[in-house]
């Protein structure tokens, strides 16, 4: 046991040192321009919209807290897709990687610092122009190890530095059962009107609900997650209906520090995912799928997309920056361009 506690300590560490290494290789002008880019975009949020932080929300279990922000649809934004009363119950929820963090958090890092422009409250605005009709969502995870490894234990099964360990789904239990009352709790913490009920079947949804699902590099493990548990959620008429309200699921350069798994592979899973009606979009860039010392990430990338295709899904995929050499700037600009 204590050798392979010391492998997986020492494989991590290793990832922890390349990303390191890519940071401080990018030149002090790269990255006051990327930036001052990113920033400017993502400050730029519509005035009359307010974020919200709430914080300790309650999940299914009590005892399983996590801190939310919420970011309100801009009602009177000019380019929404859907009249006023037809989008006031759409939702994106987003699941952040490493590094990520509240600003002020990330400000007293001497890493997270040189990446404040990607910090929660920034990516919240930048989904709120890519989602202008919808509530934003975003959901810290419950630990951040070494103030840089997000670890989503209250989805997923994972060790220190956030690497996940997969489970089929449990009954009353697991990370569909976790969001809905994240999200329960939340919208009644934020008074908005008509929110979703703590457990229940079909009539506990409230009329015109829908999901967006975004996870972002370490994010993506809670989105695997819930892929493992499909199959037995969907045959649950106590979580089926929830799951039913999930229209999209966005993986976005997926990435942890385990050895494998860092996309779905296993086919009954996939069968499952296929059959379920969501739509199915993953954005990668060469700094995950191409890296040569994961070569595992680009195959398994390739067996999600070719699985699902076999099974009739038609799941959206773009390699992002493919003319540009890897680095962690155009990992997190997918937050951007997806």
């Amino acid at each position: 046991m204590l050798p392979a506690r010391a492998a997986e300590l020492g494989f991590a560490l290793l990832l922890l040192a390349k990303t390191m290494t890519s940071v401080a290789a990018a030149t002090s002008s790269e990255r006051r321009g990327l930036h001052a880019a990113a920033s400017r975009d993502a400050c730029t949020g519509s005035p009359r919209q307010r974020l919200e932080k709430l914080v300790a929300v309650p999940g299914h279990v009590p005892r399983r807290l996590n801190d939310l922000l919420l970011l309100r649809p801009d009602t009177n934004n000019k380019n929404a897709t859907e009249p006023k009363d037809k989008r006031n119950n759409r939702h994106v929820v987003f699941f952040h990687g490493d590094i990520q963090n509240f600003q002020e958090e990330m400000a007293l890092q001497p890493e997270g610092v040189q990446w404040i422009c990607w910090s929660l409250e920034q990516v919240a605005f930048i989904l709120g122009r890519r989602f202008p009709d919808r509530y934003i969502w975003v959901i810290r995870a419950s630990r951040m190890y070494l103030h840089k490894f997000s670890c989503y234990h209250n989805f997923v099964e994972s060790n220190m530095f956030g690497a996940p360990e997969h489970l089929p789904y449990i009954p009353d239990s697991g990370a569909f059962h976790h969001l809905r009352a994240l999200l329960s709790h939340g919208m009644e913490r934020a008074n908005l009107p008509n929110p979703l009920q703590l457990q229940g079947g079909a009539d506990s949804i409230p009329s015109g609900f829908s999901l967006t699902l975004v996870g972002f590099s370490k994010g993506c493990v809670v989105l695997n997650q819930m892929v493992y548990e499909l199959g037995g959620a969907r045959a649950d008429p106590q979580i089926s209906p929830f799951i039913k309200c999930i229209s999209s699921m966005y993986w976005l350069d997926g990435g942890h520090p385990g050895g494998s798994e860092t996309w779905v592979t296993d086919k009954l899973v996939l069968k499952e995912l296929a059959a379920s009606g969501v739509s199915v979009h993953a954005h990668v860039t060469p700094y995950e799928v191409c890296d040569p010392m994961r070569a595992w990430v680009g195959r398994e990338h390739g067996q999600f997309i070719k699985t699902l295709e076999e099974f009739g899904a038609c799941p959206s995929k773009k390699l992002h920056f493919e003319d540009e050499p890897p680095s962690i700037d155009n990992h997190f600009r997918v937050i951007q361009e997806f």
